[in-house]
């Protein structure tokens, strides 16, 4: 299977990853949910749920919001990582992260 991840920030913004089963096969979506809980830290997100609960969907859109579009111009590790992990814990094979409005799509 092939999974493929694009994480948008706007019209023509848009930064597409693909990882096959191999790829992913090292990692779990319990990994997944550590990293982006230490980066929803990290990076001192706010928690967009009045009532404090945070869920994995809210982390991934915060951390790509607050960790900002450069990261995904750069192309580094951080951004690979950013759409590794979104995959894996969602167990989505496609996904859209649309920064911009805020949402999450399959």
């Amino acid at each position: 299977m092939l999974y493929h991840v694009v994480v948008s920030f706007g019209k023509e913004k848009d930064y597409e990853y693909k990882f096959s089963d191999t790829e992913l096969a090292g990692g779990t979506p319990e990994e997944a949910r550590r990293w982006f809980d230490k980066e929803f830290s990290d990076l001192e997100c706010e928690p967009t749920n009045p009532m404090g609960k945070v869920l994995i969907i809210d982390k991934i859109l915060n951390v790509a919001r607050y960790g900002g579009e450069q990261r995904f111009i750069d192309g580094k590790t951080w951004a690979a990582q950013f759409a590794r992990y979104t995959a894996l814990a969602l167990g989505r094979d496609s996904v859209r992260v649309d920064v911009a409005a805020f949402n999450i799509g399959y």
